[in-house]
């Protein structure tokens, strides 16, 4: 061990892992890595499976990971998400509605067994000189050097008491959160959830739990619609109001997992194995058939998970990433993504060597990350009551994942989030976004509300292509675009911007026009117009009272860019009069 390096990292989890690799694949810093656990990977089996297009590409291109996904690892056929249609057991496959992209991403993303991997970062990154892991590093004491000044870190390892300085130190230290609590930057989360998970050993296929046969299995004429590939392959959630379960496949287990917004559930409910699957075979009865005689291994409850923190990267040369700063919530799997785009950015400030430089660039680096946790509060917070209903969920699924498609894969590409002439303005249209987005999921969550309690309950299972809707395919026309300067990418960004204030449109037009009970009110040119979407706020009333006030012009359409009727097509909502 030498006595100063170029970087010390804390933490030797994913973001550690990661963040050293790209370090070492894309600079020429030396790196001491410190972690308490006496031997990794660890034993028990690690949370955190399943990634999405910014950490798929991440992890196989960044930082040249593909092969090793591939071979060793499950490629991930998107998000899938189900609910048990009214009037049925749900004691069968084919008794749940589904909604899906049926297509394979162009971007792979990954089931990650997060153990096996890990243990090849590790292997690899030992491979390099300029790489040191200490395992059994205990009782840390951290001194951050002001000004420019190095770092020192003190800690204990086998029986000895060892000290080392360096230019950057960066906490990975997960739910340890050893920099945050020595800055005192810990901040309290809005987002109050918990999870319950589980893995079993095998395979379970979410087609195979059924009563019929494989040939009925393979002749469904609902394959129409939902096509041929590995269902099983997906991240599959089945929903409810206020909660999710998921089923995601490793090469040798399966891992299953409840989260859930505590107003919802009573966490004593879940808090056991036995209480756990009793809750799972009331709620989805099919799931009996594969855990009722196997051996659940590696449960675990965790609490109130979300986290905010006060700072996560200082011109002073030290920065947090990963559990170690920020989390919200692991629905649509943003926690690699949120590694992937820090990590970058973190990366790129470690080897900034100017001090004004480096400074402009924290600040900004700093907006960015925050940009990322605060972006999805919204949907985690405010209408995660909307997974209880396939339509609502549909309209704000679609919206998000336009958002994520245009503003955060497209960006990450193109290796745009250190380019500063990019950067500052991107969080300007960005920030254009953040109160549409707060109040169309508010309008979406009230919505839900509404419609629980006026609305009869589909008895048919409905199936749905989320790419039905044109906006979000032309959110995902932006991964073909490759290369583009910082120029080109803020006119394709305001592009989307217009697209997703249509689709805004839409779906407060869709609404509208359910509630009103007239689908006439999607079309109409004197309602769609008098939409204002700086004052976005569901009310049965009030839409009732404009519809009646409208005047009723034939043929005077309002010219959508996309097909009006995507939504009213597929769910076909009624509503008594």
């Amino acid at each position: 061990m030498e006595r100063h390096y170029d970087t010390i990292i804390i933490g030797a989890g994913l973001a550690g892992l990661t963040l050293a690799r790209q370090l070492l694949l894309y600079s020429d810093k030396t790196i001491l890595h410190l972690d308490r656990e006496p031997k990794l990977p660890v034993a028990r089996q690690k949370l955190g499976e399943s990634n999405v297009q910014v950490a798929g590409h991440y992890l196989a291109k960044v930082l040249d990971m593909e092969e090793h996904l591939v071979h060793e690892h499950v490629m991930k056929y998107n998000l899938r998400f189900m609910w048990k249609t009214a009037g049925t057991t749900g004691g069968n496959f084919e008794d749940y509605s589904q909604s899906y992209i049926r297509q394979f991403s162009n971007i792979p993303a990954f089931q990650l067994d997060r153990n096996k991997f890990e243990a090849e970062l590790i292997l690899r990154n030992r491979a390099s000189s300029r790489y040191l892991l200490l395992e059994n590093a205990k009782e840390l004491d951290v001194s951050l050097g002001e000004g420019g000044n190095t770092h020192s870190v003190r800690f204990e390892r086998l029986g000895e008491t060892q000290e080392v300085t360096c230019r950057w130190l960066v906490d990975n230290s997960g739910r340890m959160r050893h920099l945050a609590g020595r800055l005192n930057s810990k901040r309290e989360s809005e987002i109050l959830h918990s999870a319950t998970y589980f893995w079993v050993d095998g395979t379970v296929n979410v087609e195979k739990l059924t009563s019929a046969s494989l040939y009925e299995i393979r002749t469904r004429p609902e394959r129409r619609r939902l096509g041929h590939a590995p269902f099983w392959l997906a991240t599959n959630h089945f929903a409810g109001e206020g909660f999710w379960f998921w089923v995601i496949p490793l090469r040798a287990r399966t891992s299953f997992g409840l989260v859930y917004d505590n107003h919802r559930i009573d966490s004593r409910e879940v808090s056991t194995k036995d209480q756990m699957l009793g809750w799972l075979f009331r709620q989805f009865p099919l799931f009996e058939r594969a855990l009722a005689n196997r051996e659940i291994i590696d449960f675990s409850v965790l609490r109130n998970f979300s986290h905010d923190c006060a700072r996560t990267i200082h011109a002073n040369r030290w920065a947090i990433s990963g559990f170690a700063g920020r989390f919200n919530d692991p629905l649509y799997s943003p926690g690699g993504d949120a590694i992937a785009i820090c990590n970058t950015l973190i990366v790129d400030a470690i080897q900034t060597d100017d001090d004004k430089e480096l400074a402009a660039k924290a600040k900004a680096y700093e907006m960015m990350m925050r940009t990322v946790y605060l972006s999805f509060l919204p949907s985690f917070q405010r209408s995660y009551n909307a997974l209880g209903d396939q339509e609502t969920f549909a309209l704000k699924y679609v919206w998000e994942l336009s958002i994520y498609f245009a503003f955060y894969v497209f960006p990450f590409l193109n290796d745009l989030y250190c380019d500063r002439y990019f950067l500052i303005p991107y969080l300007r249209r960005f920030s254009q976004l953040g109160e549409l987005n707060r109040a169309l999921l508010a309008f979406i969550a009230d919505y839900y509300d509404w419609k629980k309690a006026n609305a009869q309950k589909p008895e048919r299972p409905i199936f749905f292509d989320f790419t039905e809707v044109c906006a979000l395919r032309k959110a995902e026309s932006t991964f073909y675009q490759i290369g583009v300067d910082s120029k080109a990418a803020l006119k394709e960004l305001d592009r989307q911007l217009e697209s997703l204030r249509e689709l805004a449109r839409l779906c407060i037009a869709h609404v509208s026009a359910v509630v009103a009970n007239d689908p006439t009110l999607v079309t109409s040119r004197a309602h769609v117009e008098q939409i204002d979407l700086e004052k976005i706020r569901f009310s049965a009333d009030e839409i009732t009272e404009r519809w009646r006030g409208l005047p009723k012009m034939e043929g005077d359409d309002f010219p959508w860019s996309i097909d009006a009727h995507v939504f009213r097509r597929a769910f076909h909502v009624e509503v008594p009069a």
